[in-house]
C-alpha cells in the first residue's frame, strides 16, 4: 500500500513530523505506506503508483478556476499546486482510489466538482462565529453536526462533534456529484462526500490531523486507511 498526501512546500519540509504524516500512521498506516508530495515533485497528476490520496490544507485555491476575480488581500494562492492537485483528483478519479480532503482540499475539491467558494468569511458573510481561531490549532471551537445519517462521515462522528476551525473560506455553491454530509451551527459547510456510487470520497474542512487524540477524529483516517488497503489488494 501506498498513500500519497499532497501538501504545501512548507508542510512537505517537515516530513515525517507532518501531522499528517503522524495522522495516518496513528491511523495504521506504516511510515514507509506513507509520502508526501506536491507540485514540485514532478509527478503531475500521476495516480498509478498510489492506492489513496489525501489532499490537505494550505493555500487559497484561485477563484479563477470559479470565475471571479481576487476580491480580497487575504486571498493567497498557489496555482502551481492547484493544476497540480486537479490533475492528480482526475488521475485519482480515474482509478476509483479513496480520496480524503482537509480543508483547503474540501475546497479544492468543490472547484474541480465546478463549484464556487466563499473567497473571506469575514468579508463575504454576516456569520457571527470566528472561523479563523485565534491560540492553539488543536482548541476545540465550535460544533459540527453531522446531517447525512447514512455517510460516510457518520461511520465516525455519531450525530455530532467539536472541532477546530481554521479556515478564512468556505464552500458557497455545492459543486455538481457532491452531497453536504455537515454543517456548522451558522450554516458553513463542513464536510462532502461523493453524490454518486464512489468507493471513498469525503472531504472536511476541520483539521482532524490536530485532533487524533478524540476519537471521532482518528476514525476518520481509520476509514481511509482501511479503503486505501483494500484498493491495494485490489491492485495486487
Amino acid at each position: 500500500m501506498k498513500i500519497a498526501i499532497s501538501v504545501s512546500q512548507k508542510e512537505k519540509a517537515k516530513g515525517q513530523e507532518s501531522l499528517y504524516f503522524r495522522a495516518l500512521v496513528a491511523a495504521g498506516a506504516r511510515p514507509e505506506e506513507v509520502e508526501i508530495i506536491n507540485s514540485t515533485d514532478g509527478r503531475r497528476g500521476e495516480a498509478s503508483e498510489y492506492d489513496g490520496i489525501l489532499f490537505a490544507g494550505g493555500e487559497d485555491v484561485d477563484p479563477a478556476h470559479y470565475d471571479e476575480p481576487t476580491k480580497y488581500e487575504s486571498v493567497h494562492v498557489d496555482r502551481a499546486r492547484d493544476q497540480f492537485e486537479f490533475a492528480l483528483l482526475d488521475a485519482a478519479m480515474d482509478r476509483r482510489l479513496p480520496i480524503l480532503g482537509i480543508c483547503r482540499g474540501i475546497q479544492m475539491i468543490n472547484v474541480k466538482f465546478g463549484g464556487t467558494l466563499i473567497q473571506d468569511i469575514k468579508n463575504d458573510t454576516r456569520l457571527e462565529w470566528e472561523h479563523r481561531q485565534p491560540g492553539s490549532r488543536s482548541e476545540l471551537t465550535h460544533t459540527v453536526t453531522v446531517t447525512e445519517p447514512e455517510s460516510t462521515l457518520a461511520g465516525a462522528v455519531s450525530g455530532s462533534c467539536r472541532v477546530n476551525s481554521l479556515h478564512h473560506q468556505a464552500i458557497k455553491r455545492l459543486g455538481r456529484g457532491l452531497k453536504v454530509t455537515a454543517h456548522s451551527e451558522d450554516g458553513l459547510v463542513e464536510a462532502v462526500e461523493a453524490a454518486e456510487d464512489y468507493p471513498f470520497l469525503m472531504a472536511v474542512q476541520w483539521h482532524p490531523e490536530e485532533l487524533v487524540d478524540h476519537p471521532e477524529q482518528k476514525k476518520i483516517f481509520e476509514q481511509f486507511v482501511t479503503k486505501c488497503r483494500e484498493a491495494a489488494a485490489r491492485r495486487e
